[in-house]
């Protein structure tokens, strides 16, 4: 029997709290995805990775309600999420999407605010514990700095980072990043991933778009891989990141190692046989 957003799921279902359902994605005719089934585990640090165009950057703002699917629901918190006003979705889950467009004429400062919005109305308006979620999340994006300059004058970088401190000032207990290590250097890429870490082992969910395969493996708890809108695997990175699924899903021969440091796979292409010219 086909399930309705109203509908409770089962006790193992409802393990988790954010899940597609056996969705089907379209833009217009154009199908996406079909019958997609995936779980974000509750407390992980979910990587959802793939080729160009496979479709997680779409899954991803299907489970943050930005698109509807025509067949199937995304759960959260046992509810479909079409049943929860947009408001009471932004308190639960935060998005970074991956092109953000700032008003003309806004300050670091002010856009960060604009983290606060779900929690605004008639009556609470701007207070204390506001300030602090702005406050806190400058400091831990290093934008306190920036604070006062406008953000049409900022570097890629730096923008980029004021966009994940406005969805920390969101304080959500799940987070979801659409590419969020876009135009960073490697240093601040990897400030970023540490600082996504430490607050998924503070408790917060954290489900990322990550182009780097070896990013993905060494700091997600749990990956999907996806091809052709498609799922082709998900689970730990260290029991489901082979060479044949690397191969199966980018078309890529490599060879795995052992990361030293994270002691997670580290995918090393093999190239061209240059031996046979």
């Amino acid at each position: 029997m086909k399930r309705t957003a109203a509908d409770v799921p089962n006790a193992s279902e409802a393990a988790s709290r954010l899940w597609a359902d056996n969705i089907t994605i379209k833009y217009e005719d154009r199908v996406i995805s079909r019958d997609l089934s995936v779980k974000i585990p509750d407390g992980s640090y979910t990587v959802i990775v793939g080729p160009n165009a496979c479709g997680k950057s779409t899954l991803l703002r299907t489970l943050s309600k930005l698109i509807k699917p025509s067949a199937g629901q995304v759960i959260l918190d046992g509810k479909g999420i079409v049943t929860y006003k947009s408001k009471e979705v932004a308190r639960r889950l935060g998005l970074l999407p991956q092109s953000s467009t700032a008003p003309d004429g806004i300050t670091v400062a002010n856009l960060i605010a604009h983290g606060r919005y779900p929690y605004q109305n008639f009556i609470r308006q701007w207070t204390d514990e506001d300030e602090a979620a702005v406050a806190s999340a400058m400091q831990l994006t290093d934008t306190t700095e920036l604070s006062h300059r406008y953000v049409d004058e900022l570097s890629g970088g730096q923008r980029q980072r004021v966009w994940v401190a406005m969805a920390l000032a969101q304080q959500t207990p799940i987070l979801l990043l659409d590419e969020p290590t876009t135009y960073l250097d490697i240093a601040h890429q990897i400030e970023l991933l540490e600082l996504f870490k430490d607050l998924n082992e503070q408790g917060r969910t954290i489900v990322a778009v990550l182009h780097d395969l070896n990013h993905a493996a060494r700091y997600a708890t749990h990956i999907i891989a996806m091809k052709n809108g498609q799922l082709m695997a998900q689970g730990d990175p260290r029991e489901i990141v082979t060479e044949q699924l690397v191969e199966d899903v980018f078309g890529l021969k490599c060879t795995l190692i052992d990361d030293p440091v994270s002691h997670t796979p580290l995918v090393v292409p093999l190239g061209r046989d240059r031996s046979a010219k």
